[in-house]
C-alpha cells in the first residue's frame, strides 16, 4: 500500500516540486494539498493521510498551530515540519506541538523520501543528533535548572530506562546506545518503547524535548 502524503505550503511552486519528487516513487502518493493551516485541517476531515509535510509560515493559520490541532486528534497523520535555518524557532515549536520531526526545505530528494518512509514506519524522522543541534541552538528558550530535574514521570523510569533516555537525548541512535550499554538493538528498542509509554510521549523526538525542558540534559549534551 502506498504512503499517503499531504503537502501543506502556501507556495504553489514548492508544492509542485515536492509532488513531482513523490510521484516518481512507487510506494508514495500525494493524496491532498493545502495552501494554509485552516485548509489543511478541513481537508483532513475527509481525506485519509499518513504523512503531512507542513510549512510553518502560512496565512490564516501557521504550520505550528495547524500541527498542534492535528496532533490533538485521536487518530492523526504524522507531521514533518518544513523549515529553513532562519526559522528554526518554528521547528522547535512544531516539535513541541507534536510533529515527528523537521526537514529543511532545500533537503535533497533522497533525504526527504527517507524521512517520509521513516515516519511512516514509526521511526525517527531525522537523526537524533540533528534534533539535538536544533535544541542546543535554542538553549536560552529552555530551563536552566541546576538542580536534579523534578518530573514525576521521569522518576517512574527504572535506572536503565533513565540511562537510555539520557543517551537518546544526547543524540545517539538505537545502535549506538546498544554499543555503549552492551545491549542488543532489540533490547534498546524495548526500553525506548517503555520510556515513551511511561512518559506519554509519541516518539524519541519528544523524548529529547522533554529531557531538555526538565534539565535532564542541557545544551552541549551535559
Amino acid at each position: 500500500m502506498s504512503i499517503r502524503v499531504m503537502l501543506v505550503d502556501d507556495q504553489v511552486l514548492l508544492r509542485t516540486g515536492f509532488r513531482m519528487v513523490l510521484a516518481a516513487q512507487p510506494d508514495m502518493e500525494v493524496v491532498a494539498e493545502a495552501g494554509d493551516g485552516l485548509e489543511a485541517l478541513e481537508v483532513l476531515r475527509s481525506t485519509k493521510v499518513d504523512v503531512v509535510l507542513m510549512d510553518v509560515r502560512m496565512p490564516k493559520l501557521d504550520g505550528v498551530e495547524a500541527t498542534r490541532r492535528i496532533c490533538e486528534r485521536h487518530e492523526h497523520p504524522d507531521v514533518i515540519i518544513l523549515t529553513t535555518f532562519d526559522l528554526d524557532e518554528y521547528a522547535f515549536s512544531g516539535l513541541k506541538a507534536g510533529a515527528s520531526g523537521f526537514m529543511l526545505k532545500d533537503v535533497p530528494p533522497a533525504e526527504l523520501l527517507a524521512a517520509i518512509r521513516s515516519v511512516h514506519s514509526g521511526d525517527a524522522v531525522v537523526a537524533p543528533s540533528t534534533t539535538r543541534r536544533l535544541l542546543d541552538r535554542f538553549a536560552p528558550m529552555l530551563p536552566t535548572n541546576t538542580q536534579e530535574p523534578q518530573n514525576k514521570e521521569i522518576e517512574r523510569l527504572t535506572e536503565r530506562e533513565r540511562e537510555v533516555m539520557l543517551l537518546v537525548a544526547q543524540g545517539l541512535s538505537n545502535g549506538e546506545i546498544a554499543a555503549r550499554l552492551v545491549l542488543s538493538e532489540a533490547t534498546v528498542k524495548t526500553h525506548v518503547g517503555r520510556i515513551l509509554t511511561k512518559l506519554s510521549l509519541r516518539d524519541r523526538v519528544q523524548v529529547v524535548v522533554l529531557a531538555y525542558e526538565t534539565g535532564l540534559v542541557r545544551a552541549g549534551g551535559a
